[in-house]
């Protein structure tokens, strides 16, 4: 399954322009600042189904818009962005069977950074769908992923929740 790799340019672009707008306000930053953005991002991907084709499985390509939420709210030191990502419209096509599919769920992150120095966290759960025609032809991936880093940098990864299934 591949990873929708754009989430984190846009996350990466808009704190880099939120750090800016925090370098350029001096004192009035006083009190917290926050941002919410609102995109919508074409998107293709291919991803593995198992249980399509009869349990032979095959390659689904998958195309729609996907909408990418991100709050991001920079108060004591540090910045806290919720990202919210979305497909919407989301169709597949079996590139062996020529099977129709929808792609539906939500991908959720939350992370806690310093701006100077300090320990930070990330928290990542995501539900992905690929439902097919019929029965047995639906692929439900769940992950959740809770990450730490220290403030010597020392890393702490805890994967938990996860399953992926046929149904």
């Amino acid at each position: 399954m591949k990873k929708f790799l754009f989430k984190r340019k846009t996350i990466t672009f808009t704190l880099a322009i939120t750090l800016l707008i925090v370098s350029l306000a001096g004192a009035a930053l006083a009190q917290a600042l926050a941002i919410t953005t609102n995109d919508f991002v074409p998107f293709a991907l291919v991803t593995f189904v198992p249980c399509a084709d009869g349990g032979a499985g095959e390659l689904v390509l998958v195309q729609g818009t996907l909408h990418l939420q991100d709050h991001i709210t920079i108060n004591n030191g540090r910045a806290n962005i919720k990202t919210h990502a979305q497909p919407q419209g989301a169709t597949g096509v079996g590139l062996t069977t020529g099977d129709s599919y929808q792609a539906t769920g939500v991908t959720q992150e939350q992370d806690s950074i310093p701006l100077i120095n300090g320990a930070a966290e990330f928290t990542f759960i995501n539900n992905f769908k690929i439902i097919g025609q019929g029965p047995d032809n639906n692929f439900l991936v769940h992950q959740t992923v809770h990450q730490t880093i220290n403030a010597n940098g020392d890393v702490t990864t805890t994967i938990f929740d996860t399953s992926v299934e046929c149904r």
